[in-house]
This record gives structure tokens, C-alpha cells and sequence, in this order.
């Protein structure tokens, strides 16, 4: 049975300013749960920033200061949760765009996965993880797991899945999920700064870069464009546009 949305809540909104796009969560009274129904909304948003010029960046976000997300909606596990999921959040990992999933509150079940999709995870302090799956008698799917042990390390991905632990903001720190931790009020600022960052960056080597990394983390052998990428990139005429810009500088 759906749970009722309260006045002002929803499916996620895109928001594009500048040169970033941000997907907002937009349930707070109940976590910002991720309903089955959200997923072809989030693919379209997902297509609309790829197809927009000058994007450097998708932010991830949710809406108050309660929680980020409490994942895939609990009572559709047992009959709506199918690839369609697990295949988005591969989309976001895969996305060329830079991504960043600024948290701003606690993250449960999917929703860590969704976090560990982005490239850069912004957290708040006084936020939590949580991963229940096995209270659930649930077995994860392939691709969250791969992604936890790739971005935690085996001993940490174990403690996560196989006690259901729940970690404070500094632990999420230390442990590698978050990226970077904040105080609330500066998440925004934070993440503004990644956008800023990147705005300076030539997007065609970020984009390349980010892929071949991906590949590297995924165990991959190098892609048989990685040579390729790099020895385009040094007859560019960016690059040369650049490295004069420099020299002028100095």
C-alpha cells in the first residue's frame, strides 16, 4: 500500500542553475523514500542534464534537515523492486557528467548505494548510515555490493552488510564513504565550491578521466582508448590554449 504525500511533496524535481543540475529527493516526511514510480522520473531527469550544453555537474540532494534518503520505498521490496532500480544507480555511477550527492542528513538502505553511485559524497555532521538489508533477509544485489567493497574495502563493506551496524558522520568519514564532512549550514557553500572547481576543468578530459578511473576501481584492464584519450589530449589545442594561458601568468 502507498503511503500518503503530504501537500508540497512528490516525485524529484530537477533544478538547473549555471552549470550545475540538481535532482532533489523531495519526501521529507518520510525520508525522502525512493518510490518505484520515481525511477523512469529520475532516467528522464538524467537524460534532460545530458542533453542540456554547458552542464559540469549533477548534484544529488534531498529535501530538509531530517534525512537524504531512506532508499527504495519498504513496502514495495517484495513486489516492485526489480532491475529497474539496480540499473539506474549504475546509470548515475556511469554518468560522464562529475557527480555529487550532497547528504544533507542521515542515509539508509539504497540510499548509501545511491550516495556511493556519485563521484563525491558531501555529509553533514550529526548524520548516520544505516544498511538493513540482512534484517530484512534481503541479499543485495551484485552491483551495490561490488561498488561498497570498491569504495569501503572488504572489512568495512562486511561490518556494513553482515551486522547492519549504524555509523555516525565521523565514521562515514573515516571509513571512506563520505568524502568530505561538514556543518550543516556550509553543505550548500561546500558543494559549490566542487561546482566551481570543476567549471575550471576541460570537461572532455574530466569526462574521459572519470571513465577510465571507473574502469580502474571496477578491476577493469585499461580500455583500449586509455592511450588513445591521453595522447589526443596532448596534441589538443586546448591544452596548448591552456598551458600559453599559464605562461602568461607567470
Amino acid at each position: 500500500m502507498k503511503k500518503p504525500t503530504r501537500a508540497g511533496e512528490g516525485p524529484p524535481i530537477l533544478e538547473l542553475a549555471d552549470a550545475a543540475a540538481t535532482v532533489r529527493l523531495r519526501r521529507p516526511s518520510q525520508h525522502n523514500r525512493i518510490d518505484p514510480d520515481d525511477i523512469p522520473v529520475l532516467r528522464a531527469h538524467l537524460d534532460r542534464v545530458a542533453a542540456q550544453d554547458g552542464m559540469r555537474a549533477l548534484v544529488i540532494t534531498g529535501t530538509g534537515d531530517t534525512s537524504f534518503s531512506s532508499g527504495f520505498t519498504i513496502e514495495a521490496i517484495g513486489d516492485r523492486l526489480d532491475r529497474s532500480f539496480e540499473d539506474l544507480l549504475d546509470a548515475i555511477e556511469g554518468y560522464p557528467l562529475p557527480t555529487l550527492c550532497a547528504l544533507n542528513g542521515s542515509v539508509y538502505g539504497g540510499a548509501t548505494d545511491l550516495a556511493l553511485c556519485c563521484d563525491f559524497r558531501i555529509g553533514v555532521r550529526g548524520s548516520e548510515m544505516f544498511m538493513p538489508a540482512a534484517r530484512f533477509a534481503l541479499h543485495y544485489y551484485p552491483g551495490g555490493l561490488r561498488r561498497y567493497v570498491v569504495a569501503l574495502g572488504l572489512a568495512q563493506a562486511k561490518r556494513l552488510f553482515l551486522t547492519a551496524q549504524t555509523l555516525g558522520a565521523e565514521e562515514m568519514l573515516r571509513v571512506g564513504f563520505l568524502t568530505e564532512l561538514v556543518e550543516r549550514e556550509a553543505l550548500e557553500a561546500k558543494v559549490g565550491e566542487y561546482v566551481d572547481a570543476l567549471r575550471q576543468c576541460e570537461p572532455g578530459a574530466v569526462a574521459s578521466m572519470k571513465r577510465q578511473l571507473n574502469a580502474v576501481a571496477a578491476g577493469e584492464r585499461p580500455a583500449a582508448d586509455a592511450r588513445g584519450s591521453y595522447e589526443a589530449s596532448l596534441r589538443s589545442d586546448e591544452l596548448k590554449r591552456r598551458l600559453a594561458a599559464r605562461r602568461r601568468l607567470r
